[in-house]
């Protein structure tokens, strides 16, 4: 059986002031060719259909679009909510849905109630474990710990309780949305430390044939049978490195499995460049950079006059400027909240102005900031009084 594992699609989501909507139209375009072209018997999506828990129409209808095409080639798609979709709102119509071959897992509940995809060498059995938050779902499963490795644990003791009662030789696939342990992250990622210890190990999901990750936007590998597709397009641009693909998964009699990587559509490449002002614009090195999306560090040791302006005219497509002056005094080992310990909101207003300019704010300017937080704290005092 030929599987397409993909994940991520954060539909919705924009790249910093880019709308990213026609790019992920074209990803969808490209997803059901590769179904096509390459024979696809079934679609696994592991989490984060959606950017948000209340997703923009046009996201919406992103989605049933490609849903209907699916539909009409008569390929099954297998799809977990992720921890930026909302479980209930993707999950409404699933029992209508299954009928048409889309089948969405998003409760907990049903994590052990497995898709059965039949093909010549008989069942292959594909499980859906949405993402699990510990702290709503340890009554469920029964956890003393509300941490990931243990409801997902748990939730995979259920999927191998079920594979027990299954004929001898039956295959497995898991999808599930979760930070393995050995996975590398990159800045694009919403954090789910708030439910505890955030990675779990691979081996909590030994004794299937596959199982098939979301969450990691980079494509990766944690063992032969654990994988992360990655997400199909850049939401960061600590992804410019990146090759975004999905996988081709074909999982064949008594588990054998071989997978390859077919790769995704980029709409525009990104580049991290560094450097003083001078330097990024005068550089022929650059020159193929002029047409990517651009991230800029200026390491001029004062802030040159209107740089994003400057910049533009030669990158048209910059989004980020930043300013790291070379030379300037750092305590990289400091914590934030010593840094800022006894320190006034006017000192560290002005220490702001020091270490984006690289010099220290004069004393007109000390006098703008004072009279701007004193108007904050008059406007807030008027506003307790009403």
């Amino acid at each position: 059986m030929r599987l397409l594992h993909t994940s991520d699609w954060h539909l919705g989501r924009s790249f910093h002031r880019v709308n990213m909507l026609s790019a992920q139209a074209g990803f969808l375009d490209h997803l059901v060719e590769v179904v096509r072209a390459e024979r696809v018997d079934a679609v696994l999506v592991a989490g984060d259909v959606y950017d948000r828990a209340v997703p923009p129409l046009a996201a919406v209808e992103l989605f049933d679009d490609a849903l209907h095409r699916l539909a009409d080639l008569g390929v099954p798609t297998v799809m977990i909510s992720g921890n930026h979709d909302s479980a209930r709102r993707l999950g409404v119509g699933s029992g209508l849905m299954s009928g048409a071959g889309v089948h969405l897992r998003t409760a907990p509940a049903a994590c052990a109630d497995p898709v059965a995809l039949p093909d010549a060498d008989g069942e292959v059995l594909v499980y859906g474990l949405p993402y699990l938050e510990p702290a709503l779902v340890r009554e469920e499963f029964g956890v003393e710990r509300a941490d990931h490795a243990a409801v997902l644990g748990a939730a995979m003791d259920r999927v191998r309780a079920d594979l027990a009662r299954r004929p001898a030789g039956s295959r497995s696939v898991v999808l599930a949305h979760a930070f393995v342990t050995g996975g590398a992250p990159s800045d694009s990622e919403r954090d789910i430390t708030a439910g505890g210890v955030q990675a779990v190990p691979a081996a909590v999901f030994d004794g299937v044939d596959y199982a098939a990750l979301g969450h990691l936007h980079g494509c990766q590998t944690i063992g032969e049978r654990v994988r992360y597709s990655g997400s199909p397009l850049a939401y960061s641009f600590s992804e410019a490195a990146h090759r975004k693909s999905m996988w081709l998964v074909d999982l064949g009699p008594g588990g054998s499995l071989t997978a390859e990587r077919t790769d995704c559509p980029v709409p525009r490449r990104l580049a991290r460049l560094r450097g003083t002002l001078e330097e990024l614009l005068a550089d022929p090195a650059l020159a193929a950079s002029e047409d990517a999306w651009v991230e800029a560090t200026l390491t001029d040791p004062f802030r040159p006059e209107e740089p994003m302006a400057r910049l533009s005219k030669r990158f048209p497509h910059l989004l980020v400027l930043a300013f790291e002056p070379a030379g300037a005094d750092a305590e990289p080992d400091a914590g934030y909240a010593r840094r800022l310990r006894d320190r006034t909101d006017q000192q560290i207003a002005e220490d702001f102005v020091a270490h984006v300019r690289g010099s220290a704010a004069n004393p007109a300017e000390q006098a703008i900031l004072r009279d701007a937080f004193t108007a904050v704290r008059v406007t807030a005092a008027a506003g307790e009084d009403r």
